[in-house]
């Protein structure tokens, strides 16, 4: 299973890192989100409104969303599905190897979006740096939560709009954890309540993603 993750996600990354959408796309669009919603919360509030916890994980939502239909979208060409499935692999480890791809991409978002909460939305950077490990933590659970709903919905009709329909329910509390977390950490208050709840959230999709994840291929 261990071997069969490594062999899936590294071909994952290695297909990012070549085709360099993450790069060119998905984090210049990460960005702009970002500056409109500094933009949007006008110049009276920069530096004392306290919606920028909200706001960086309201922008890593869409970037989750783009990069969990391209890790799919790669894998929709004509026979490629059932190329993959004639090898046999452990669906455990393909599930594993494909939420630890999407967890590296989404780290290396959160990274660059987060020093521009710092910098746009002029988050306390002592702050910021407090939250990193549940930022990273609720990333890495968006990942596991994503991979299964992306596995869900790969080969439908309509995929790219009948996914963020079914993750709302999965990423919601996630998103609600996480901006919780990321706001103690600015007040320095509650921060482990919030960070506990986001890593048993990460436990729990893990182990059904690792359990049904064979299930959810087949159907």
């Amino acid at each position: 299973m261990i071997r069969t993750a490594w062999l899936v996600a590294k071909k994952d990354l290695l297909i990012e890192r070549r085709s360099r959408v993450l790069l060119w796309q998905v984090l210049p669009f990460g960005a702009m989100a970002l500056l409109l919603s500094g933009l949007a919360l006008g110049p009276a509030h920069a530096g004392t409104s306290s919606a920028g916890p909200g706001l960086f994980y309201l922008v890593m939502l869409f970037v989750a969303l783009l990069m969990i239909n391209r890790s799919y979208v790669i894998e929709s060409t004509p026979g490629t599905r059932a190329s993959v499935q004639t090898l046999g692999l452990d669906p455990a480890g393909v599930f594993l190897g494909k939420s630890l791809a999407l967890c590296v991409e989404l780290w290396l978002s959160g990274l660059v979006l987060l020093a521009g909460t710092v910098l746009v939305l002029h988050t306390g950077l002592h702050g910021a740096l407090v939250a990193l490990p549940s930022v990273l933590v609720t990333l890495a659970a968006m990942s596991a939560a994503g991979t299964l709903y992306g596995a869900l919905t790969a080969g439908a009709q309509g995929a790219a709009t009948l996914l963020p329909v079914l993750t709302l329910p999965a990423f919601a509390p996630l998103l609600v954890a996480g901006e919780r977390s990321f706001s103690a950490a600015l007040t320095h208050s509650g921060l482990w309540e919030w960070w506990l709840i986001v890593a048993v959230a990460l436990v729990a999709y893990v182990g059904v993603g690792i359990l049904l994840y064979g299930v959810l291929e087949e159907s």
